[in-house]
């Protein structure tokens, strides 16, 4: 994949070389007939296509960021209530994600969703601590958005 990239690289620097003119818009123009060189050539090369693994990375940051914004709007909604009506606790979550990275990876966006909290990891165990805000609302939430989380972090990790 490193191979790839660099040479998609060279082949953006060498169009604008080409074209004696050195600007971003060459550059882009460049690297995306250099993508579409590697792209019909891909056989040749070691490993899968580098452009798969970058749309992997485009699909977990928009899911992330959609997963972000629902979330806070559920916490909004229960903050403005006039009369605060939750039921804080901690429950336990077992992951199927095996590396320390993918773990590292899911646990900050677990945590960076409002409502929720990751306590403490279990890494050989896979079983993760989770508190939230709203435990009779927000856990089937949470188990959803983990197993999002879990198969886009697989799809960009392996």
């Amino acid at each position: 994949m490193t191979l790839q990239i660099l040479l998609n690289l060279v082949i953006g620097m060498v169009w604008m070389l080409l074209h004696d003119e050195w600007n971003m818009l060459t550059f882009t123009i460049g690297y995306l007939i250099g993508m579409i060189f590697i792209f019909a050539l891909r056989r040749f090369f070691p490993g899968r296509f580098y452009g798969i693994k970058i749309w992997s990375i485009i699909k977990l940051l928009l899911l992330f960021n959609i997963e972000l914004v629902k979330s806070s709007l559920v916490v909004i909604g229960q903050i403005t209530r006039p009369k605060l009506n939750i039921q804080p606790g901690i429950f336990k979550l077992e992951t199927k994600l095996k590396s320390d990275w993918e773990i590292i990876m899911l646990t900050n966006m677990l945590a960076l969703t409002p409502g929720s909290a990751v306590l403490e990891i279990a890494p050989k165990e896979g079983i993760m601590y989770i508190h939230a805000m709203d435990v009779a609302e927000f856990k089937q939430s949470i188990v959803r958005t983990k197993d999002l989380f879990e198969e886009a972090i697989i799809e960009v990790m392996r």
